[in-house]
């Protein structure tokens, strides 16, 4: 995990498009919601890793907290129909080869924050993966 989190800061610099953060936040929402549902207290908690994520420091967090929380709220409207427009989101970066592995990177930082990344979160990185031409293999998923 560190070092996913040191290869992501190298990047920083290269990380600033709108695209990438909407991605990012898009990614975050999805992890947050991977089980069908998010609970308060983890829309909080994945919302404070977001506002503390080094990389992510490049954008205002006015801009990430609502861009999360939209997110976060199509998912909670209607899981499937959610992921399918939250998915379209992150595929704005499948043709910038550094940005779509940037955001399946951010996705398994955040997952991965409380020690392990449970089933539904994997499943959920591997489908963003694939919308992104991405493969699962190599993030080690």
């Amino acid at each position: 995990m560190s070092a996913l989190k040191s290869q992501l800061t190298s990047l920083k610099t290269e990380l600033k498009s709108g695209a990438f953060r909407d991605a990012s936040m898009a990614m975050c929402a999805l992890v947050a919601a991977a089980d069908g549902r998010v609970d308060p207290a983890e829309r909080q908690h994945v919302e404070s890793l977001i506002l503390t994520n080094d990389v992510l420091q490049n954008f205002p967090t006015d801009q990430l907290r609502q861009r999360f929380n939209k997110h976060v709220d199509q998912l909670s409207a209607g899981f499937v129909m959610g992921k399918a427009t939250v998915l379209q989101e992150v595929v704005k970066v499948a043709k910038k080869p550094t940005e779509a592995r940037a955001v399946i990177q951010t996705g398994i930082v955040i997952a991965g924050a409380d020690g392990y990344i449970d089933p539904a979160e994997e499943q959920i990185i591997r489908e963003a993966c694939g919308a992104l031409g991405l493969s699962a293999a190599e993030f080690g998923i």
